[in-house]
């Protein structure tokens, strides 16, 4: 298989138990299996509690699973990999830091000279239009703002793929919106391959190539669905109302 054609996420026949306080177990994710493309955006949408934030972390390789694998470029993944990047709700910056150094802190730790680690995380605070805060802390911004902040650290890292859970899942409506520009920008400019998990059916069709329906504990893989629809979506064309449709109806189920 060329590399091309081989994914670059595959997921195999993945489930996840836990052991509760009792002592009873619950399967959180049961046999999910999908091929993630190169360069392609990945949303998945399901109820609360599918195992959605799951799946991502043990593609992260902060979780194990129970049975099946999660395989970058056909490795299975067993820990962290600088292939494989994630973005947390949670900002996750580090408050003693300012921007330039909380983006450039990944490159610290990998051993990059300070001139060109911050060469590369003043690239990426220029792409996510942040030049003129890169002095300033986490506490002297705004939520929106210290979320580009934690997708630009992320980004300078320079995974080929990265996972985002929820990311703007804490933002106001009009906030939220503007991040999801953003982030559309940036994945057309480094055409990095995303997996974004999240709860609004309305963010997934407005950012993703395919949309995966999880359903109700234990998660299970619903429905794939391609996103026909040329970029920038506008939400009032009915083909964005009646996906939205769809998609609701498959997650009352």
């Amino acid at each position: 298989m060329s590399m091309e054609a081989q994914p670059v996420i595959n997921i195999e026949r993945l489930s996840k138990e836990f052991l509760t306080r009792n002592g009873t177990t619950f399967v959180a994710v049961d046999g999910v299996s999908l091929e993630v493309p190169h360069n392609s955006f990945t949303c998945i949408v399901g109820p609360s509690g599918c195992g959605k934030s799951t799946i991502l972390r043990i593609a992260a390789g902060l979780e194990k699973s129970s049975s099946g694998n999660v395989q970058y470029k056909g490795t299975p993944i067993t820990g962290p990999t600088a292939q494989v990047g994630m973005v947390f709700q949670e900002y996750s910056l580090f408050p003693w830091l300012n921007v330039l150094d909380n983006v450039a802190s990944g490159l610290e730790f990998a051993g990059v000279d300070k001139k060109n680690r911050y060469a590369e995380a003043e690239k990426y605070i220029r792409m996510i239009n942040m030049t003129d805060f890169r002095h300033a802390y986490p506490h002297e911004l705004s939520g929106g703002m210290r979320q580009r902040v934690a997708i630009a650290r992320a980004l300078a890292n320079n995974p080929d793929v990265l996972l985002m859970d929820e990311p703007f899942g804490a933002l106001d409506a009009h906030t939220r919106i503007l991040l999801q520009k953003e982030l559309l920008k940036v994945w057309e400019m480094t055409r990095k391959t995303i997996i974004l998990v999240t709860h609004s059916v309305d963010e997934a069709i407005y950012l993703a190539d395919r949309i995966v329906i999880m359903s109700s504990r234990p998660g299970r893989i619903r429905r794939v669905l391609d996103v026909d629809m040329e970029r920038p979506r506008s939400r009032s064309v009915p083909q964005f109302g009646e996906l939205t449709d769809y998609i609701l109806k498959e997650l009352e189920h």
